[in-house]
């Protein structure tokens, strides 16, 4: 194989797209307000900050399955807050941030050749993960829309990134029996689980959706928007026993494995809930602040009932957009970079600091610029 042909398949990165736009927002003079990707701003919690550091001493190698302790708080932590139950050690592990496992799903589970269905409006590594593995992507939101097709995995993202928009338990339920009578493997993306606003979301795992049956189903948590843990890479699958026991033996080949320190942190993550309750709030509080702004700028917000994004437009092309904020002094990701049903709209993140909402809201209601 010759160099460079892997990616040439894959579609550009798109927040490389963005360089002009973003040199036009950092003129202005009070510096830019970088809404366009969802990275963490606030500091870690000192309780996992001092199990990271606690566990610093750590010369061997970690276990790919993580230490029974992981798996117990991980266990722990999906019950107690989102009311998960059934769930045994050797049906959750841990991963190396979410994104890593979400890019080689279809290439762990040898899906090469195969269908992977994903939402019309998605996370943009679905369709990467597919591509990397060698697989075809169909864009999906009903089940009416797949036809006779039979696809190996279809992708659920309930609260979406990029819309925010919340899935019903009914439809939940609908596509998990779906999937059973097929054979179909459903990974749901719930990185955004516990940042419901308007609606409380359900985990695919919940009893109401899956009858406590994890058969053919994984869900998908991450520890970077609950924790502000984005920089420790540290996520976690869940799900059937025998697809995540298949996945640990490829990964334990691959050399995929959630370092000590990290391993540590994540047990303190899981088993605090005030820290993440005190996360939840400053960005509750953003949206409280920067919802509005946008409403009275003109713009419509659409969906965005939970997560940690507006998906906002000015019913014209979402480039357009973009380039009247960037005058401001604001950076948005453009709706098109999670397929062509976002032509329309831009998402914008809540993950800026409270000062940073704050210029976004006083630029937005001045009208001279």
């Amino acid at each position: 194989m010759k160099a460079g042909t892997v990616s040439a398949s894959l579609p550009v990165f798109p927040w490389d797209t963005l360089s002009d736009v973003a040199a036009v927002a950092r003129e202005h003079p009070d510096g830019v307000v970088d809404l366009s990707v969802g990275t963490p701003v606030d500091d870690v919690a000192p309780v996992i900050r001092d199990a990271l550091a606690a566990a610093s001493a750590a010369p061997g190698y970690p276990t790919t399955a993580g230490t029974p302790e992981l798996r117990e708080a991980m266990a722990g932590a999906l019950h107690r807050r989102y009311a998960i139950t059934g769930l045994t050690p050797s049906a959750i592990l841990p991963v190396i941030g979410t994104k890593e496992l979400i890019a080689w799903l279809p290439t762990l589970l040898g899906l090469g050749g195969s269908t992977v269905v994903v939402p019309e409006l998605a996370y943009p590594t679905y369709e990467v993960g597919a591509l990397l593995a060698g697989a075809r992507v169909l864009r999906a939101d009903s089940l009416t829309q797949l036809g006779p097709a039979s696809p190996a995995l279809l992708y659920l993202n309930s609260p979406s990134n990029p819309t925010g928009k919340v899935l019903p338990v009914d439809h939940l339920r609908k596509v998990v029996e779906w999937a059973r009578r097929r054979g179909v493997l459903v990974a749901s993306d719930e990185c955004y689980l516990g940042l419901g606003w308007d609606q409380a979301p359900v985990s695919v795992l919940h009893p109401q959706v899956c009858d406590g049956d994890h058969t053919g189903l994984l869900a998908v948590h991450s520890l970077s928007k609950t924790s502000s843990l984005a920089g420790y890479r540290a996520g976690f699958v869940a799900g059937d026993p025998a697809v995540v026991a298949e996945l640990l033996t490829v990964r334990k080949h691959a050399g995929m494995m959630v370092s000590t320190p990290v391993q540590a942190a994540m047990i303190a993550a899981l088993d605090d809930d005030a820290h993440q309750q005190a996360q939840r709030e400053r960005y509750a509080r953003r949206r409280d602040t920067l919802l509005p702004a946008l409403q009275s700028a003109g713009f419509t917000v659409d969906h965005s009932e939970a997560g940690l994004y507006l998906w906002a437009t000015r019913d014209e092309p979402c480039r357009a957009t973009v380039a009247w904020l960037a005058r401001r002094g604001i950076l948005v990701a453009p709706g098109e970079f999670y397929g062509p049903r976002g032509a329309r709209h831009v998402r914008v993140a809540l993950t800026a600091t409270d000062e940073r909402i704050a210029a976004a809201v006083q630029r937005l209601a001045d009208p001279a610029r």
